[in-house]
């Protein structure tokens, strides 16, 4: 019986196949997914932790993980952090007791604590969108500094005079974090400029709620910027809220690019320039990483750092008909 419904791993007559699936469908069989998981001391399930799936970027990238962790007959457990170091490890150790097949980590800055969990469970962990220098593991990320560099170009490219920057905010690690990658991105493309950054970094959490408060007292201000790289495209969207409270034209008087090109980027007044990736493709590779059992042999030779490119998409907050 078990050949039939697990499909191998030996072949099964069709005659045969058929009487089974007649008599399970007689007798209203049903695996036991627990007693299947203790004898193979692995689940069905994969396990994912994320800052906050509330943020645009979180949820859609932990829907893409659930689509491909389907694809290969997985489903997929979602753990909220809330930023909070603590509820990190909290998540760790229960998905990890669960025996769940890997493990996708959204980390915020991982720490030592977290780093030792991971080595204690001998857990296939894979790294999604940052790498924190806590750990050198299996991840897929993306090209954060080249992406903030290309946003921050061509905002200079429309003459601006120059292009301040919401950043992250004090906790925000200073290697790792895409954030951290995504201000060095615009001090590169501003010292290539010859334009200087002193005074003209901000810092802003993620969300548009408080980054629109941040916003409305910068934009207020008698040392308003002509334009804005923001790190996240919540922050973006809360600067453009407050740029309409203060009746500031965008991109009139004031430019704005973000960066993750969440789909309600398309639809802001007016709509968002800002810097994409393949969420996708980052899941797919992430769950495939996450099952191939080769990259648990020492030595192995799979590549395990899977860096994707990314693209500006330029819409009309930048100044561009």
């Amino acid at each position: 019986m078990s050949y039939v419904i697990n499909n191998g791993p030996r072949p099964v007559a069709p005659a045969t196949r058929e009487r089974v699936l007649a008599a399970i469908k007689e007798l209203g069989y049903r695996p036991d997914r627990v007693a299947q998981a203790m004898a193979s001391r692995r689940t069905d399930l994969i396990g994912m932790i994320v800052p906050d799936s509330r943020q645009p970027f979180f949820g859609e990238m932990a829907h893409a993980v659930e689509q491909a962790a389907a694809e290969r007959g997985k489903m997929v457990l979602v753990g909220n952090t809330d930023y909070v170091a603590d509820r990190e490890v909290h998540y760790l150790r229960a998905f990890l007791g669960m025996r769940v097949s890997g493990l996708i980590l959204v980390s915020h800055g991982l720490n030592d604590l977290a780093a030792n969990e991971i080595e204690a469970w001998d857990a296939r962990v894979v790294l999604l969108h940052e790498r924190p220098e806590a750990i050198d593991d299996v991840a897929v990320v993306t090209d954060d500094l080249g992406g903030a560099t290309l946003a921050t170009r061509h905002l200079l490219e429309h003459g601006y005079d120059y292009v301040a920057c919401l950043g992250g905010t004090a906790d925000t690690p200073s290697v790792g974090d895409p954030v951290s990658d995504h201000v060095e991105g615009w001090r590169r493309a501003m010292r290539e400029a010859g334009k200087t950054t002193e005074g003209r970094l901000f810092e802003a959490p993620y969300n548009r709620y408080d980054a629109y408060t941040v916003a409305l007292e910068l934009l207020a201000g008698p040392d308003r910027p002509p334009a804005i790289f923001c790190s996240t495209d919540d922050q973006a969207i809360g600067v453009l809220r407050a740029a309409r409270e203060l009746r500031i034209d965008v991109p009139g008087e004031l430019a704005v690019a973000g960066f993750d090109d969440v789909k309600e980027a398309g639809l802001t007044d007016p709509p968002l320039t800002t810097i994409a990736s393949d969420r996708s493709a980052m899941a797919r590779a992430a769950v495939d990483l996450v099952l191939d059992d080769s990259l648990r042999v020492a030595g192995s030779r799979r590549e395990r750092l899977k860096l994707f490119p990314s693209r500006l998409v330029v819409r009309q907050s930048c100044g561009c008909a």
